[in-house]
C-alpha cells in the first residue's frame, strides 16, 4: 500500500512507496484523496496529453517488438502469459477494424470523388 505525508489541512503532498519517516499514513491503492492527488500533481511538468501520447505510441513499439520476436521464432506466442496474449488479440482486432474502417474514408477516395481537386470544392 502507497503511504502519503500530509500537509497541516490534512491534503496530501507526496506519495511514498514505502514508510520513509514516521510520519507518513498508509492508504489503500484505492483512496479516493490519493486518486485526487494524483490526478493533480501527478504530471506536473509535462501536460497529460503528451504523457497519453507517449504512452501509446510506446504501447504500438512493444506490440511491434513482439511481432518481430515472434517472426524470428525468439519467443512464441503461448510463451506470453493469457493476460498478455488477451490484450494483444484484442488489440489487432480493433486496430484490423480501424483498418478497414480508414479505407472506408481514404485521401484517394476524396480526391476521386471531387475530380482529383484539393481545394476543398467537392465538399458539401
Amino acid at each position: 500500500m502507497p503511504f502519503v505525508k500530509r500537509n497541516a489541512d490534512g491534503g496530501i503532498t507526496a506519495v511514498f512507496h514505502e514508510r520513509t519517516e514516521d510520519t507518513l499514513e498508509e492508504v489503500p491503492a484505492d483512496n479516493i484523496e490519493l486518486a485526487a492527488f494524483l490526478a493533480d500533481e501527478g504530471l506536473p511538468d509535462m501536460p497529460r496529453a503528451e504523457w497519453l501520447e507517449s504512452d501509446l505510441g510506446l504501447a504500438r513499439v512493444l506490440e511491434d517488438l513482439i511481432d518481430v520476436l515472434i517472426d524470428k521464432n525468439v519467443i512464441t506466442f503461448t510463451d506470453l502469459p493469457a493476460e498478455a496474449q488477451n490484450k494483444l488479440l484484442k488489440r489487432r482486432g480493433l486496430r484490423s477494424s480501424f483498418s478497414y474502417v480508414e479505407t472506408l474514408f481514404s485521401e484517394e477516395d476524396d480526391l476521386a470523388a471531387d475530380g482529383g481537386r484539393d481545394d476543398g470544392e467537392g465538399y458539401l
